[in-house]
C-alpha cells in the first residue's frame, strides 16, 4: 500500500455540479491519497485520514497540485509518414476538400501506412506514448483508418495489442475502416461498405481487436445509408460505436450518432442544436477537437451552448499526421480556453472524467475510492493560472496504475 500526501490541492476531475452551464471542478485542500496495487482506497483531507492508514508509507508531493491523469480520447496514434506540404498548401488558402480531391489527405498516409510494417508502427507509436507521458497523458484512445483493406486495419490494431503489453501504456483501441472510401474503390463505394461489413468488422472482433468502431460521416468519406449499415453491423457484433461528425459542415452526424446509439460523437464544429438535444436525450457525450479546428481554419465547436445543454463535453487532441499532427493535450486544453471560451475548471473535466466517460471507461479519470491510480502532480498556483499564463509543462511526477510512471 502507498500513499501521497503534502498536496495542495488535488482536483478529484469530478464537477461540482454535473448540469451546470458552467462547470466548478471538485477540489480538496492539504489532501492525502491512499492506494493499494492499482486501486485507490482512500482520498481526503490529510487531517481525517483514517487510523488504518496512519502507518502507510506516504510519499510527499510537495505542496504541488494533484489531478487525475489525462486522457486523450480521440488520436490517430499509429500512421506511416507526415504532410507538412499539405500545411503550406493550407495556409495559401486551399480547403481540406480540395486537397482530398487530388488524392492528399487521408489517401496520402493510407500510402505510407500501408507501407510501414507492424513493427513500424509499434515502435513509432511507443515515441509518441513515450511523450505524451511527460505532458500528463496516462490513457489513449487509438485509431486505425489508414490502412483501409484487412490486412493493413488488422495490422494497426495488432500494432496497439503489443503497445497495451507495455505495463505504462494504457491503450484504448478502435477500428476505423470506415475513414474514407479508398482510392481503390473510388467507382464502387458500395463494395468497399460490403467488405468493412462481410470481412473486416467480423475479423477484427474475433481477434479481440478493438473495443469501438468509429466512422467519418462525410462528403468525402461516407453517407449516412452507408455509415447505418455498418453501424448496425458494428453494434450486432457487440463493439461501441463513435463517430466523427459535423466536422466540415451540418450533415447531421449528430442525430445519427444518437439515433445509433454512440458513446460519443467527436468534431462537431457546425452541429446544429438539434443534434445537440439528441445526444443529450441518448447520453452521446460530444468530444471537442480544438486543434483540428485550428489547423483546418474552422469554426470552434459551440462549446458554451453544449454545456449549457447540460452534456459532458469532453477535449482530446485528434493527433493524426493532416489536421491534428500534435499530440500536445495541454495545448489543446489552452485552446478551449481562448477559442472555445470554456473556463480552465472546464477543460480539466474535458481530459479526465467527461474523456473517460467518452471512451466507456469507468476506472479512470477521477480520484476517487475504487478507481485506477493514475495521478499527477502539477506545478501549478491554480488551473486558472496556468491557462491564463500557459507558458510551460507544469508536469513533475506522474503515476500510472498506482507505479512511477515519470519523473521531471
Amino acid at each position: 500500500m502507498r500513499g501521497l500526501s503534502n498536496i495542495s490541492n488535488l482536483y478529484t476531475g469530478k464537477a461540482v455540479d454535473d448540469s451546470a452551464p458552467v462547470r466548478t471542478a471538485e477540489q480538496v485542500r492539504n489532501a492525502t491519497v491512499i492506494w493499494k496495487d492499482q486501486t485507490i482506497q482512500w482520498v481526503g483531507q490529510h487531517r481525517e485520514l483514517p487510523k488504518k492508514y496512519e502507518h502507510v508509507d506516504l510519499l510527499d508531493a510537495k505542496g504541488l497540485i494533484v489531478t487525475p491523469g489525462f486522457i486523450d480520447a480521440h488520436t490517430h496514434l499509429c500512421f506511416g509518414g507526415w504532410r507538412a506540404e499539405e500545411f503550406e498548401q493550407k495556409l495559401r488558402g486551399d480547403s481540406y476538400l480540395e486537397i482530398a480531391q487530388r488524392g492528399g489527405g487521408i489517401a496520402s498516409t493510407v500510402t505510407d501506412t500501408r507501407k510501414a510494417s507492424q513493427e513500424t508502427l509499434k515502435d513509432r507509436g511507443q515515441q509518441f506514448l513515450n511523450s505524451m507521458i511527460k505532458l500528463g497523458i496516462t490513457t489513449v484512445e487509438a485509431k486505425s483508418g489508414y490502412g483501409l483493406t484487412t490486412y493493413d486495419e488488422i495490422k494497426t490494431l495488432k500494432a496497439y495489442k503489443e503497445l497495451n503489453l507495455n505495463p505504462g501504456n494504457e491503450i484504448i483501441p478502435t477500428f476505423l475502416g470506415a475513414h474514407i472510401i479508398p482510392p481503390e474503390f473510388k467507382n464502387n463505394p458500395d463494395d468497399y461498405v460490403d467488405l468493412l461489413i462481410e470481412e473486416m468488422l467480423p475479423k477484427v472482433k474475433e481477434q479481440n481487436l478493438a473495443r469501438f468502431v468509429d466512422i467519418f460521416v462525410e462528403e468525402s468519406a461516407f453517407n449516412h445509408d452507408q455509415a447505418r449499415r455498418i453501424m448496425v453491423k458494428a453494434k450486432e457484433l457487440g463493439f461501441g460505436l463513435k463517430f466523427h461528425v459535423d466536422q466540415l459542415h451540418d450533415g447531421n452526424g449528430a442525430k445519427l450518432a444518437a439515433e445509433l446509439g454512440a458513446v460519443s460523437a467527436d468534431h462537431l464544429e457546425y452541429i446544429s442544436d438539434e443534434g445537440i438535444l439528441a445526444m443529450k436525450d441518448k447520453n452521446v457525450v460530444p468530444v471537442s477537437l480544438p486543434l483540428a479546428s485550428i489547423y483546418l481554419n474552422q469554426p470552434a465547436l459551440p462549446a458554451r451552448k453544449i454545456l449549457k445543454n447540460g452534456l459532458p463535453l469532453a477535449l482530446a487532441t485528434d493527433f493524426n499526421p493532416g489536421s491534428a499532427p500534435s499530440f500536445n493535450i495541454q495545448h489543446a486544453m489552452w485552446l478551449g480556453c481562448v477559442f472555445q471560451r470554456m473556463t480552465p475548471h472546464e477543460v480539466l473535466l474535458g481530459v479526465t472524467d467527461y474523456a473517460a466517460r467518452a471512451i466507456g471507461q469507468d476506472h479512470i479519470g477521477t480520484i476517487e475510492h475504487g478507481k485506477q491510480a493514475d495521478l499527477l502532480c502539477l506545478n501549478l498556483e491554480s488551473m486558472a493560472d496556468w491557462m491564463y499564463h500557459y507558458h510551460k509543462n507544469p508536469v513533475e511526477v506522474v503515476f500510472k496504475k498506482g507505479g512511477l510512471a515519470w519523473e521531471k
